[in-house]
């Protein structure tokens, strides 16, 4: 399959930002005051959890779209 141009970008900027946002996502998680990640103890809750789940999925999925998009800028260059 090959993609154009605008696609193989759209993808890697994809996978990009979307290391952007979880990376920030995940240091406001672990810095919570509000008690909904941590309890009175310190010790991570449900909501803690869960989010850190669908960051780490979110990071996998990141990657994937964007390494996807890099091999078709990369395939776009040689054939260029």
């Amino acid at each position: 399959m090959k993609l154009s141009r605008p696609v193989s970008w759209f993808l890697l900027a994809f996978g990009v930002w979307s290391w952007v946002i979880w990376i920030t996502f995940v240091n406001n998680l672990y810095k919570d005051g509000s008690g909904l990640a941590f309890d009175d103890a310190g010790n991570p809750t449900g909501y803690f959890w869960v989010h850190l789940l669908l960051a780490v999925v979110s990071f996998v999925l990141g990657t994937v779209v964007g390494v996807i998009g890099l091999r078709g800028i990369r395939a776009l260059r040689r054939n260029s």
